[in-house]
Order: structure tokens, then C-alpha cells, then sequence
């Protein structure tokens, strides 16, 4: 059963679920299989050339007739070249974060390209709704990889950017299950951006160790570092060791740096070395604990079933409640 929001209509999809746009996770296989099943899947530009992402987007055409995006962090050197690849393929969604939405919204729209800009506070959906964006993702500080500064989440954002806007809203961060679905529905969104869960699916691009070592996270498995830089969330190894003892003694924004080093999220995600490698995900896993490595179909049939099951558990307690109130 199709579920309808302002989301559904304005991509024209099924349900009104996003899967994010990993690096080394959101390829065109995982973004066809989120869109064959429903919702919209996007591929993860942030860890591609642009060339290997013209090659991504038409793999993905012909792996489904619906409708897909990319995700473009605009922090990117190469943005510009990435952002022109979607012009000419035709692309009909783009998600941009990690920079102005001002920027490219104008550009994007006069080629026909529908645009949602990702924000980690009320200021800046303020600022997405001025630049005529499409629809504004709040993602809360518990979602993996790049998070905002204020460090706000998921529970405090969604109400406080809806207080704001009046634009289609889609909620990410922490984000894994359908009564998450339905509980961000209640406080505003139009949607959600789900990450971690297609992360760790069997068409996710991630290296099968790494999913293996997030499907086995306990809660408070994943830190926030990187708040000198870009706040990251990590997976808690011998890399996420050395950052943490680097910042503990106070090591300076070019230290840190150094230590990231170039391709340590490669090494970890796509590679899978969990343990000296950068590994992003989510706090979410906590509760992930214990699954399988499975197909997008089933976990979205299952996310999608959740939430209805949930939904029928509060009407019918509503109901309940109404009619013990009545006197006869």
C-alpha cells in the first residue's frame, strides 16, 4: 500500500522514504533497489569523479524506471564538474549539503531539477527556504558521517524547523525502524532519510566486513569527533582511538588532519579494514544489533510494514480511550 505525503508527490514515488547518500555505501545498485522498492534512492556523489559517477547514473537508469537522485556535498572540490554530470544525464533530483544551498538551487531548477538541501538547524532551513529550494532534510547529530556544529537531534530539530517552514520536510538521523517513521511524522515531516539501515543492505557498495561490524555494534559503540573540522560520527576502533587521544591532549585542526590522512573512509568502508580504517555509521546500529545483511525489498517491506503496525496500534488505543470516556 502506496502511503501519500507532500514527499511521494513531489518525487513521485511510492513511499516517502530517502536512502542517504553514503560515501563508498550509495552506489547505483543500492540507489536503483531503494527506488524499485518504493522510495527514492539516491547515489552518493561525495566519493566519486565525475566521471565514475556519469557511469553510476546511467547503470542506474537501466537498473529501474523510477525515479532516482544524487546527493552532492558541496564542500566537494569537484562540484561543479559533478553538478554538470547531472545536467547532461538528466538526473530529475538533486540533494546538496555541506555548503549554501543558494549556490546551485537557481542552476539546478532552470535545468528542470528538483532540489532538497540538507540542514542541521532551524537558521539554515530559514536560509533553504529564501534560496527556493524544494524540500529541506533535518538531520539530527545521531546520523553517521558529517554532522552539524550544534550537535542537536533528530527529536529537537524536526519540531523546531517545522516552527520555521512550511516546506516538504524530511527527518534523518536515527532513522532505522517505522515507529522512528511515524514518530517524526507526528512532530512534523512530510518524509525520512534513512542511512545506516541501507548502509548495511546487500546492495549497499560497502565492503561485506564492514557491514558485519556494524550489524554487531552495542549502543555507544559510535563517537562524535572532528568538532575542530566537520563532526563525524565513527565507529569506535583503533583509527577512532588515535583521533580521540589526539583531541583529548588538544591537538590542533591541521594534526587532526594529518591523521585523517586521504582514503580513510575508503580503507575502512569500501576496503574493510574496520580496524584501522574510518568507519561512518550511525548511533542507530544499537538497536540493528543482531541482523542479518539483507536485500533493500525486505528491509523496506519490513520498515514499511512497521510503521503501519504501529500507526493501527495508536488509533486503535485512541479508540479505545474515546469510547471508555463515553457515558451512556
Amino acid at each position: 500500500m502506496a502511503m501519500r505525503s507532500r514527499i511521494t508527490e513531489l518525487f513521485d514515488i511510492d513511499y516517502p522514504i530517502i536512502s542517504g547518500g553514503m560515501v563508498w555505501c550509495s552506489g547505483w545498485e543500492l540507489a536503483a533497489a531503494v527506488s524499485n522498492a518504493g522510495g527514492l534512492g539516491l547515489i552518493g556523489a561525495g566519493s566519486m569523479t565525475p566521471e565514475v559517477l556519469r557511469e553510476h547514473i546511467i547503470k542506474c537508469r537501466q537498473a529501474t524506471g523510477y525515479n532516482f537522485g544524487v546527493n552532492v556535498p558541496l564542500m566537494r572540490p569537484q562540484a561543479a564538474e559533478l553538478m554538470q554530470v547531472i545536467a547532461d544525464e538528466k538526473v530529475p533530483i538533486v540533494f546538496t549539503s555541506a555548503g549554501s544551498p543558494k549556490k546551485w538551487t537557481g542552476w539546478l531548477h532552470e535545468r528542470g531539477i528538483k532540489v532538497a538541501h540538507v540542514v542541521s538547524s532551524s537558521a539554515f532551513a530559514v536560509k533553504c527556504e529564501a534560496a527556493g529550494v524544494d524540500a529541506i532534510v533535518a538531520e539530527g547529530f545521531e546520523a553517521g558521517g558529517h554532522n552539524g556544529k550544534e550537535e542537536t537531534t533528530t527529536m529537537c530539530l524536526i519540531p523546531a524547523v517545522r516552527r520555521v517552514t512550511d516546506l516538504p520536510l524530511i527527518a534523518a538521523g536515527g532513522i532505522a525502524t517505522g515507529d522512528a517513521m511515524l514518530a517524526v511524522e507526528a512532530m512534523g515531516a512530510d518524509g525520512v532519510q534513512v542511512g545506516t539501515l541501507f548502509a548495511l543492505t546487500e546492495e549497499s557498495s560497502a565492503h561485506e566486513e564492514f557491514k558485519r561490524r556494524c550489524l554487531n555494534l552495542e549502543e555507544g559503540e559510535t563517537m562524535l569527533h572532528f568538532r575542530k573540522l566537520s563532526p563525524t560520527r565513527l565507529v569506535k576502533n583503533n583509527f577512532q582511538a588515535m583521533v580521540q587521544e589526539a583531541e583529548e591532549r588538544g591537538a590542533s585542526s591541521d594534526e587532526l588532519l594529518e591523521i585523517i590522512g586521504i582514503g580513510k573512509t575508503r580503507t575502512g568502508i569500501f576496503e574493510g579494514d574496520v580496524e584501522n580504517g574510518e568507519l561512518e555509521i550511525g548511533q542507530v546500529t544499537g538497536i540493528l544489533k543482531g541482523r542479518d545483511i539483507e536485500p533493500v525489498e525486505v528491509v523496506m517491506n519490513r520498515f514499511v510494514s512497521e510503521y503501519y503496525s504501529y500507526r493501527k496500534q495508536l488509533i486503535n488505543q485512541a479508540l479505545e480511550e474515546q469510547i471508555s470516556r463515553r457515558t451512556f
